[in-house]
């Protein structure tokens, strides 16, 4: 098998055509039929800055792409395939004006194959002798398909993932899945092969098998002779004794690889995999074991979607993002709320994260036959393509399946009996994984592993309340497991005080989430719509949180909701509209102070972090003592200002909040430097520092706006707007919505779901900020608020700077 990845040489326009032959029309003609065609790179995603437009609805219709193939395929009477990592949400794929396959969903994998209509040629001369692609991708909405449109994610279009020129032999591998049966002192493995033969005759094929473990050391080899066959048979069974046994601390892995060599040709192609041997257990009301010894799921979850591109991540941004995920701590994730990106998994089995990956069968109801259908091809597929992975240990059936939207009917026992069909066909295609779901109770008793919802703190309740909920939902069910948890955050926003709801929330009734609780106005009391959205009540949420789940050796794991702010259509009014801001980190990877709090309790590197490092102004009177906090996984902290100790403090879990890691301090007017010195038990040393103005003057109500512009190295400008009351004091609380605006010959570089890359956004602590491209020309960069006086600033073409 010859893979080349399709990168490179793409063009792309967003519209309806009225047929393929539109794609090449104006190659013969030259004329007013032309269209607006530009030149892209996959992956590339329709939705790539549109999804967090503040004014626009993002696109949901057609795109196409056209490309011209250099094909030549070695093999004689080869096959020569496309094969697509994932696209959205419907693929129509044409050679030339004919198409030659479709597919329906848009997360698993799929292939067509062109090799019938290459043969048949007839391809203008003007093309020399390549080969014209054309795909039609289309994310419209439809009812009968899955997942909703009524998710809390975008429904993307594009080839968000990538795209292969494939050439395999006229008899090829299409699957070698490696099944394994592991103890602590042997594992039973089978090698299982399904052929790729579209001719169907009858031939003799040769298969070598060769095993190395995670120190390249050979364990198993065979050849083995056949003719070939339909569907997957076993090839060779084998034993390991004393295995090698993966885990999240030792990711080992072992590779298989197979050849087949057609016996009548004699040409040879090869499939390497990788598996992992393990085993683990979600003990009936109990704790979940992963190789005979209890392990505390630490976990967060993943959508596919990043500031800029979308669901287009490349590889090596998928890279980065599960290497500050397994840095952060974790050991476990959940991919919601589809199957994702191959390299995605590739990831988790060699950093060493297990997963929970599902279906996007997510809201909406039950639709008809179709729809039906795509739930069971989406499930088939995820499990075949995957199964290899030893990271995966739930395979999730759906998401909030008695949010009932998409039809004028729900009907709970069919919803129940098609998720009874799904279970069984988890377990028919894989026996060695468990079935899961989150918050649909009426079926929690059908799957293996259930997630009640349970968001005390945010959504219903208050965070106190959280270890009560948790156990009533570990009772309520055989198998508990709780993901999804946590608060919307914005970065850079800081409170002494947060709301928390404890005076005036009533508690005792429920931590689930119910209809419409995500909406900031209407229902019941809730922080989601009180609070402040501060990063400071999200840590304090979390520090309970974590403390809490020491001590409930009962407890299987939980997973926080979700690392990554990401967006969605369903929050047009966040304080950046259409973004779900609940992550630990921002949609460009940028840490939030929560990113810390997680590996304060779940380390084992030592680490330190004064809480809000990254504020430069601090404020308070100068009369009064001020809280330093800090979050460290050391065993003792020592607190120094401005050179001075201000006393060293012991780590104590007990001891809430910051695990009795804060000072009361006195700083002087203007500026302070703060450092935090951290040393565990093994004597290693570890340190933070910040510096920081504290301000004690006292402010009013905001009445202007403030806009300044610093120069940046790549040449960009960051324009920056600050709040000030009626005297001139800066208002170091503002929270009011902005609206950053330009005219001229520069570009704000806007809809990135980010505090620095957002053009309608709310302040966090009496600022925010937004970069620009000058373009080497003059602009006027405004922003404006309601009640009061927009704000200017000029931006020459030399990033000279002038106020208004």
């Amino acid at each position: 098998m010859i893979t080349q990845r399709l990168t490179h040489n793409w063009a792309y326009i967003q519209s309806s055509l009225g047929g393929a032959w539109e794609v090449w029309r104006k190659d013969k003609l030259n004329n007013h039929y032309n269209l607006a065609w530009s030149e892209v790179e996959l992956p590339h995603c329709f939705n790539a800055l549109d999804a967090m437009d503040p004014d626009v609805p993002y696109y949901q219709g057609q795109g196409w792409y056209r490309t011209l193939l250099e094909v030549d395929n070695p093999y004689l009477n080869g096959r020569t395939l496309l094969h697509f990592e994932g696209a959205g949400q419907h693929t129509e794929v044409y050679v030339y004006e004919d198409r030659v396959g479709e597919h329906q969903g848009g997360y698993d994998e799929f292939t067509i194959d062109i090799t019938d209509r290459l043969r048949e040629g007839q391809f203008p001369a003007y093309y020399e002798n390549k080969v014209p692609i054309a795909i039609r991708c289309d994310n419209t909405r439809n009812l009968e398909t899955i997942p909703s449109d009524v998710s809390d994610f975008n429904l993307y279009g594009g080839l968000y993932r990538y795209v292969n020129l494939v050439y395999v032999p006229a008899v090829s591998l299409e699957t070698v899945h490696v099944i394994s049966q592991v103890s602590a002192d042997r594992a039973d493995i089978q090698v299982q092969v399904k052929l790729y033969h579209p001719e169907a005759d009858k031939r003799s094929v040769r298969l070598r098998l060769q095993v190395w473990d995670d120190t390249e050391q050979e364990i198993f080899a065979a050849t083995v002779n056949r003719v070939t066959w339909d569907g997957s048979e076993v090839v060779a069974d084998f034993e390991v004794d004393a295995p090698h046994l993966w885990s999240p601390n030792a990711p080992r892995l072992y590779t298989c690889k197979v050849t087949l060599e057609d016996e009548g040709t004699g040409t040879e192609t090869a499939e390497t995999v990788r598996f992992g041997l393990r085993y683990f257990e979600f003990e009936k009301k109990g704790p979940f074991y992963l190789n005979g010894e209890r392990l505390l799921l630490h976990g967060t979850h993943r959508h596919e979607d990043h500031a800029g591109v979308g669901a287009a991540m490349t590889e090596e941004m998928i890279a980065c993002e599960m290497r500050l995920i397994k840095d952060m701590g974790a050991n476990f994730i959940r991919l919601g709320h589809y199957q994702q990106s191959r390299i995605v998994l590739d990831q988790c089995d060699e950093l060493g994260l297990l997963v929970w990956e599902e279906i996007p069968w997510c809201r909406g109801g039950l639709g008809g036959a179709s729809y039906r259908q795509q739930c069971k091809d989406m499930l088939t597929a995820m499990i075949t393509q995957h199964r290899n992975h030893p990271s995966i240990i739930l395979w999730g059936l759906g998401n909030e399946n008695d949010w009932e939207a998409d039809f004028n009917y729900f009907d709970e026992e069919a919803i129940r009996d098609f998720m009874r069909e799904l279970h069984a066909l988890s377990h028919e295609l894989d026996d060695t994984r468990l079935t899961a779901i989150r918050r649909c109770e009426f079926c929690r008793d059908i799957v293996d592993v259930y997630s009640p919802s349970i968001w005390a703190g945010w959504y219903r309740g208050v965070y106190p309340e959280y270890e009560s909920y948790t156990r009533a939902g570990f009772e309520n069910t055989d198998r508990f497991l709780h993901v999804e948890w946590g608060a919307d955050n914005v970065a850079g926003r800081h409170v002494k005080k947060p709301y928390t709801g404890f005076a005036d929330i009533q508690t005792g009734q429920g931590a689930d989430e119910r209809d419409g609780d995500y909406l900031l106005t209407g229902g019941d009391p809730r922080v989601s719509s009180l609070g402040d959205w501060s990063e400071t009540y999200f840590c304090d949420m979390i520090d309970w949180y974590l403390r809490a789940q020491q001590g409930m050796p009962w407890l299987t794991g939980t997973a926080q909701w979700s690392f990554k702010d990401f967006s969605t259509p369903v929050r047009p009014d966040s304080p950046i509209p259409y973004l779900n801001m609940k992550g630990v980190v921002e949609r460009d990877f940028k840490k939030k102070e929560a990113y810390y709090v997680f590996q304060s309790y779940w380390l084992e590197k030592p680490m330190i972090r004064i809480y809000g490092g990254a504020m430069d102004v601090r404020t308070g009177s100068a009369e009064e003592e001020q809280t330093i906090r800090v979050y460290s996984n050391c065993s003792q902290a020592e607190l120094f200002i401005n050179g001075e100790s201000a006393g060293v403090r012991t780590r104590d879990v007990r001891d809430y909040p910051n695990a009795g890691l804060r000072w009361n301090v006195t700083l002087l007017p203007g500026m302070n430097q703060v450092v935090a010195r951290g040393r565990n038990e093994s004597g290693d040393v570890v340190s933070d520092e910040t510096t920081f103005v504290f301000q004690t003057e006292s402010w009013g109500v905001p009445v202007s706006l403030q806009l300044s512009s610093y120069e940046e190295p790549n040449g960009h400008v960051m324009i920056e707007a600050k709040a000030y009351d009626a005297e001139g004091v800066f208002c170091a609380d503002a929270a009011v919505r902005i609206h950053f605006g330009l005219a001229g010959s520069g570009k704000l570089l806007d809809n990135l779901g980010t505090v620095r890359g957002s053009r309608s956004i709310e302040l966090a602590n009496g600022r925010a900020c937004i970069y620009m491209d000058p373009r080497g020309g003059a602009s006027m960069v405004s922003a404006r608020c309601e009640g009061l006086r927009t704000a200017f600033v000029e931006v020459s073409g030399e990033c000279g700077v002038r106020d208004k």
